[in-house]
């Protein structure tokens, strides 16, 4: 990497790192944090770090990341894997602390409308794993998997934002709006860079 590439990369980099520990700071220092138990407050921030990956996802997949194609595409999929570990942690935690509201969500009676979109992002999310996972034994083809996981992407980045966007909690109001809005560019950028 010649110096000027090597500028850019930093410069990409410490973008990239400071917009993901805004919201996470941010959210760090919110009032509603006072009386949580541990396990609540954990299961806010893997939202929060689930929707920073969310952000990082489409970065990598697209090549905007200043890095090595095989490295950029190593690390987008371990970040899938992450962010399938930060959506199990998140619910999780709201099962440990209130298993009725789960069980809800989960039946599709919750009266929270911001429940469905959270669960339907869940759902994706988890099938995108499986199939990235099974992949190779359905020997499907690299067009084929390129439209099931945009297809899938389809329904994790509006859920997911929908979700964020209509819960009042921990995350600072306009640090969670700037992410939302930059995790929706982002993917709409590496969709139609990856379409081309």
């Amino acid at each position: 990497m010649n110096p000027p590439d090597r500028k850019h990369a930093i410069l990409i980099w410490t973008a990239l790192a400071i917009t993901i520990a805004v919201p996470i700071v941010a959210a760090a220092y919110s009032a509603l944090l006072a009386w949580r138990r541990p396990i609540y407050i954990l299961g806010g921030f893997a939202r929060i770090i689930g929707m920073t990956l969310l952000l990082v996802q489409p970065l990598l997949a697209a090549g905007y990341l200043a890095l090595p194609r095989p490295h950029a595409r190593r690390l987008h999929l371990w970040g899938g894997a992450a962010l399938s570990l930060a959506v199990a942690i998140h619910v999780g935690a709201l099962w440990i602390t209130s298993p009725p509201d789960v069980i809800d969500v989960l039946l599709l009676r919750s009266p929270t409308p911001f429940s469905i979109w959270g669960l339907a992002a869940m759902w994706a999310v988890f099938a995108t794993l499986g199939l990235a996972m099974i992949r190779r034994r359905l020997r499907l083809r690299p067009r084929t998997w390129g439209w099931a996981h945009s297809a899938l992407i389809l329904v994790i980045v509006p859920g997911s934002v929908i979700h964020a966007l209509l819960i009042e909690g921990s995350m600072e109001t306009l640090s969670k709006i700037a992410l939302c809005l930059l995790v929706v560019v982002a993917s709409a950028a590496a969709l139609r860079h990856l379409r081309r």
